[in-house]
């Protein structure tokens, strides 16, 4: 029961103030362009923002031009997220008592009402955008981690609308720090936020076949367990994006948050997918994955979907120094 409810509280950054409602100040920063690093193939737009730890914060296609990335605050978004060691509660130290006991948890985007520092993030070429950032610890206000997140983001080869994301974690902490040794944790690989409306999940099954998978709003999170560790969620006029994980071990975390279908990136609802990877993450561990995201309409990621499962299903994650 404690490791069910352990991989339940996972992805559930987002909430501590999502049922307050959102400063017009937050939104309007949400909506500025000038932080906005994108990639544009003419087929796909793909964006990571400088001033939000230079996490994915825009994802749009042909057929669905708007951004369908939730950029409400910093544990929303499409990000790398970690967890390792002991819960800790350090609420004497200024520690969210919504987020005690707390574990050991670099976010991309931030912690608790403040944003990632970038310490570089740019365009390599014509296909690939680079990024690093010092991440900080998710349940304390201003916190930066023990940590470095590198990040590659570009297009597969020959595939247009297809997006394939390369992660690096390199961890810091001090071998005899208060989180303690290393420890198997269920990671989030990644963890991704798209818009409300967004809210048609169905796991690929292969050979075109689809499952519809329903959960109410949450969080908790449902769990479902894609056979080809392959997901996404559609719009009711049939657009949606699929990710696929092929180093995720774990049943997967997915679901609604909130009520009605808008298609607000800075609305408080939202949907919610992660791909769950468990290794021993210690003080000196480095973590590396890999994920795909595909757009458009059920017929053509599944197209995709076959191509990329053929080629990439054996792939795994590395974890060294664990």
């Amino acid at each position: 029961m404690k490791t069910h409810l352990i991989i339940l509280t996972l992805c559930i950054h987002a909430f501590a103030s999502s049922t307050a409602q959102t400063p017009q100040s937050k939104i309007d920063a949400l909506r500025r362009t000038e932080d906005l690093l994108l990639l544009d193939n003419g087929t796909v737009k793909i964006g990571l923002n400088r001033a939000m730890g230079a996490s994915i914060t825009w994802l749009s296609w042909a057929a669905y031009p708007g951004n369908m990335v939730n950029s409400v605050d910093p544990g929303r978004l499409i990000q790398q997220s970690y967890y390792a060691g002991k819960r800790l509660d350090r609420t004497a130290e200024g520690q969210s008592k919504s987020w005690s006991p707390w574990s050991w948890n670099p976010i991309q985007g931030g912690g608790i009402g403040s944003w990632a520092r970038v310490t570089e993030c740019r365009q390599l070429d014509d296909q690939t955008l680079y990024a690093e950032t010092v991440p900080k610890l998710w349940d304390m206000p201003d916190e930066e981690a023990a940590a470095l997140m590198r990040q590659w983001t570009g297009f597969e080869p020959g595939m247009p609308d297809v997006v394939v994301v390369r992660c690096e974690f390199i961890s810091k902490r001090a071998q005899e720090d208060r989180w303690g040794p290393a420890a198997n944790s269920p990671q989030e690989i990644p963890a991704c936020y798209f818009t409300r409306n967004f809210h048609r999940f169905k796991s690929y099954l292969g050979a075109g076949q689809w499952r519809d998978e329903a959960q109410p709003p949450g969080p908790p999170w449902g769990h479902a367990h894609p056979p080809l560790k392959a997901m996404a969620c559609f719009t009711a006029g049939g657009q949606g994006v699929a990710v696929f994980s092929p180093a995720s071990t774990q049943p997967w975390n997915f679901g609604p948050h909130g009520g009605g279908n808008t298609a607000d990136p800075a609305a408080g609802p939202c949907v919610h997918v992660a791909p769950i990877d468990r290794v021993k993450m210690g003080p000196q561990s480095t973590y590396r994955y890999r994920y795909w995201m595909v757009v458009g309409t059920e017929a053509q990621i599944a197209a995709r979907l076959e191509a990329l499962v053929k080629k990439y299903s054996a792939e795994k994650s590395e974890l060294t120094n664990p």
